[in-house]
């Protein structure tokens, strides 16, 4: 069976190339999520998995759903996912069109996990530190899990980097077995 990442690139990489040539890279991101978000709605997958759901009848709902920002191209591109059975790959979709926007605009997506809120001064510490690290413009989330028990946690791509009493506990676990 073919990965959904697989099946997802070219239908990604493609969105993307039309929403940089038509400099819509932001229009095209914030549909694709929201898209993205309706299909994996309990209610939506009945409608695509049923067999009496014209292409017509579910094209209307997602151009109801999406509004304004629903264009013609997106209309189209919607339209293709739908006549090619790929309209449940739009999560995928969306995650990889937004690997491709960060990598063009310079950008990376770091989660911030720590054990306390942290100040508005740690959050330019650590978007500054990670700015320097990575060479690109960080856009920082934050939140707080207790269970670490201290320090944090910082998953930045496909970085991880653990500076957390859970973790290093488990380090020190690990090395004594």
């Amino acid at each position: 069976m073919v990965e959904k990442a697989t099946l997802a690139r070219p239908y990604a990489k493609a969105v993307f190339e039309c929403a940089r040539e038509h400099q819509q890279l932001q229009q095209w991101s914030d549909v694709l999520i929201l898209l993205a978000k309706v299909i994996v709605d309990p209610q939506i997958k009945v409608l695509i998995d049923n067999p009496n759901v014209t292409a017509d009848t579910l094209q209307s709902l997602l151009k109801d759903i999406v509004g304004v920002g629903f264009t013609a191209e997106i209309s189209n591109f919607v339209q293709l996912l739908i006549d090619n059975h790929r309209i449940t790959l739009l999560p995928e979709i969306a995650a990889q069109y937004e690997m491709y926007r960060a990598e063009a605009l310079k950008t990376m997506q770091v989660e911030l996990i720590a054990a306390f809120d942290v100040s508005e001064m740690q959050r330019q510490q650590f978007t500054a530190a990670l700015k320097q690290r990575f060479g690109r413009e960080i856009d920082l989330s934050c939140r707080v899990d207790k269970t670490i028990l201290g320090g944090a946690i910082i998953r930045a791509g496909d970085t991880v980097i653990d500076g957390s009493a859970l973790g290093r506990l488990n380090q020190l676990a690990d090395s004594l077995m």
